[in-house]
């Protein structure tokens, strides 16, 4: 899997000011403001009474947090952090229970695009923008292991993540498990599948996983999956950018779906 906080902490993708805020009683304020927030980096060897109120905010209100070295957090800004750091959603999460329950009251068979790992910000932009672009209902990413949701993602999205609804789940496991039971067929993209992506059958309600470009999709995943479909490959590269595999997949589904 590839390493997230070194994407997130290298100089080459090193977040702008709108994306973060720092300070403890700062981050406290943005979260008690309804603020939406990727994550936050708590330095590892500070233990006072305010940033135990602040785990405590986002053990409560399931926001993710990593404790880190200083080094990292001193890559983001050399500002007065005072060892917090929050890195700030450009978009507000959407609830996966409510975007199921409104396709199918509008008549509609749900289309999910659940992403596995997939850590790079601009990879992510563009897969949304793929997506948007065929009408997938929603995007889902784990809580942790995902990439930032920040303005490089929208830019690269083109705008996309403003229009298509993003959620965040827990553990994606149980997330596949409870889009099965709500009707949904589920196909993972592996190269360890039989089938090509053209006779795998995505003409229904339906869940597309699309893993890292690294491990790709978990062992969990694909033992889940009802379907595991791969993309036919000629030469003598092994695999696509996952940006390009997820639109090659998305689109043979909009063919499938007519």
């Amino acid at each position: 899997m590839a390493d997230y906080k070194k994407k997130v902490f290298s100089s080459s993708n090193k977040p702008s000011d709108k994306d973060f805020i720092f300070g403890t009683r700062a981050v406290m304020e943005a979260i008690n403001s309804d603020k939406e927030m990727d994550t936050i980096y708590i330095q590892k060897d500070i233990s006072n009474d305010l940033v135990k109120e602040l785990i405590s905010l986002c053990q409560q209100l399931k926001i993710p947090f990593t404790k880190v070295p200083v080094e990292k957090l001193n890559r983001i800004t050399r500002k007065n952090h005072q060892g917090v750091i929050a890195m700030v959603s450009a978009i507000s999460y959407a609830s996966l229970d409510n975007v199921i329950s409104e396709c199918y009251s509008k008549g509609k068979d749900p289309f999910i695009l659940v992403l596995d790992r997939i850590t790079d910000v601009r990879n992510f932009g563009a897969i949304a923008r793929s997506a948007e672009c065929a009408g997938v209902d929603a995007i889902v990413i784990p809580f942790k292991g995902s990439a930032q949701v920040n303005s490089d993602a929208v830019k690269t999205s083109a705008g996309a993540l403003h229009h298509i609804a993003v959620c965040r789940e827990n553990n994606l496991e149980h997330t596949v498990d409870y889009l099965q039971k709500n009707g949904l067929q589920v196909v993972a993209c592996t190269e360890k599948g039989k089938d090509l992506i053209y006779d795998t059958p995505m003409n229904q309600p339906l869940a597309i996983i699309m893993g890292s470009e690294e491990d790709g999709i978990s062992n969990g995943l694909i033992r889940k999956a009802d379907f595991l479909g791969k993309i036919p490959l000629k030469g003598k590269i092994s695999s696509l950018n996952v940006s390009v595999a997820s639109a090659l997949v998305i689109f043979e589904a909009v063919r499938q779906r007519g």
